[in-house]
């Protein structure tokens, strides 16, 4: 879609049931560094229909805890550590960002509840799209079933070379041999991988029941559009970001 800032990915299927967009590289923070230009975030928050006041964030620690917002509910408005947001209200949008690692958003069709996750390595060896799921289901009774998923754009595998400490990551917090095989490819340089973290984030929604037909995924590479889209691992420090941001429908 072409939004007022530049163009913008949407989900026709997540589009249903929440409003929802993943910024570019022509946005203000696709040219912020650190990600925190407060111009850039006005530019999100005007975009998905709220104020900044009431864009909800977090300070992302490529972790996978949970920060709760409902409905009725006085919200904090200092960044708490996480990767992971849901809420059931629609009077705020959840917004996290990204240079290269999965942005994932979440929307429920039977109850209106939504997530918005950050996932590298770290974050999906620690399992946040299965975390983000369950925290829906125990904050406010989604069920996979009821669940769609929009993966954004994020470095593919032949541009993610990782060292063996991060496969073994994966293989210390219980990936099973077939996960390890679909996950990691060899690299050319001894005791190097190819990392598909797209496919591992694929892969856990559907291990906790989200249907595989409502799992959608850009197939976007971040390193390879350097036109469009912001990568880290492309540009180094210089990188800009890109949002992903979710608001509940209004009812």
């Amino acid at each position: 879609m072409q939004a007022t800032h530049g163009p913008a990915l949407v989900c026709e299927a997540l589009d249903t049931c929440a409003d929802h967009l993943f910024t570019t590289r022509s946005w203000i923070l696709g040219s912020a560094a650190d990600g925190e230009r407060v111009p850039g975030w006005d530019e999100v928050a005007g975009a998905i229909g709220v104020s900044r006041l009431h864009l909800m964030r977090a300070r992302q620690v490529h972790g996978a805890a949970v920060v709760v917002h409902k409905k009725g509910r006085e919200r904090g408005h200092r960044l708490e550590d996480a990767d992971i947001l849901v809420t059931d209200d629609s009077a705020v949008a959840l917004a996290i960002q990204t240079a290269d690692c999965v942005p994932l958003l979440i929307g429920d069709r039977r109850t209106g509840c939504v997530a918005a996750a950050h996932a590298g390595w770290r974050g999906l060896a620690a399992r946040v799209p299965q975390i983000a799921v369950e925290a829906l289901g125990r904050e406010f009774g989604s069920r996979a079933g009821d669940l769609v998923a929009a993966i954004g754009p994020s470095i593919s595998a032949p541009r993610y070379e990782v060292g063996a400490e991060v496969r073994i990551r994966f293989e210390q917090t219980g990936c099973t041999r077939e996960q390890l095989t679909r996950w990691f490819s060899k690299a050319e340089r001894p005791h190097h991988w190819y990392f598909d973290a797209g496919c591992a984030a694929r892969d856990q929604l559907g291990a906790v029941g989200v249907a595989a037909s409502e799992i959608h995924s850009a197939s976007l590479c971040t390193a390879s559009h350097p036109e469009v889209l912001c990568s880290y691992r492309r540009d180094g420090k210089g990188a800009g970001r890109m949002a992903a941001a979710i608001r509940a429908k209004r009812v």
